[in-house]
C-alpha cells in the first residue's frame, strides 16, 4: 500500500483507486477520476492528487468516466486549477462531449477554456 503525506495526515492510496488514478500522457501528469465525486470522498481524493501533482509541470485531469459530481467535487477541481495557475502548470480537464461532469462545470460556468472534449486533443493543447 502506497501512502501520501498532506499536512501530516496520511492519505492511503489503496482505498481511492476506485476514484482514482495516475499515470502521464508525455510529460503530463494524467489524474483520472471516477465514479462518483462528492462531499464523501473529495476531500480524500483532493490530499492524494495535490502530493502526486507538485511536482509536475502540466496536469491533465480526465473525468470522463464520472457519474456524478457535487458541489464539493466542484470545489476541490476550482481549488487545484487555482492552484496550478498561481503555479503557471499547464491544465486541461477531459469532460467528453457529454457526461455528468461537463453538464455540472457548464451549469456552475466553469472555465470554458480549460474543458476538452479528449485526452489527445487536452495533451496536445498543453504542448502548444
Amino acid at each position: 500500500m502506497t501512502e501520501f503525506t498532506r499536512g501530516g495526515r496520511p492519505v492511503a492510496v489503496d482505498r481511492l483507486d476506485r476514484w482514482v488514478t495516475f499515470s502521464t500522457v508525455g510529460d503530463a501528469e494524467l489524474v483520472s477520476l471516477t465514479g462518483e465525486i462528492d462531499l464523501a470522498n473529495a476531500p480524500e481524493i483532493g490530499r492524494a492528487i495535490v502530493a502526486r501533482i507538485e511536482t509536475a509541470d502540466k496536469v491533465l485531469i480526465d473525468l470522463t468516466t464520472v457519474s456524478f459530481l457535487d458541489s464539493a467535487g466542484v470545489r476541490l477541481l476550482d481549488a487545484l486549477i487555482g492552484d496550478l495557475d498561481a503555479l503557471h502548470k499547464p491544465t486541461r480537464l477531459v469532460v467528453g462531449r457529454t457526461g455528468a461532469a461537463r453538464m455540472t462545470l457548464q451549469l456552475c460556468a466553469f472555465r470554458e477554456d480549460l474543458l476538452a472534449t479528449d485526452l489527445d486533443r487536452a495533451a496536445a493543447e498543453l504542448e502548444s
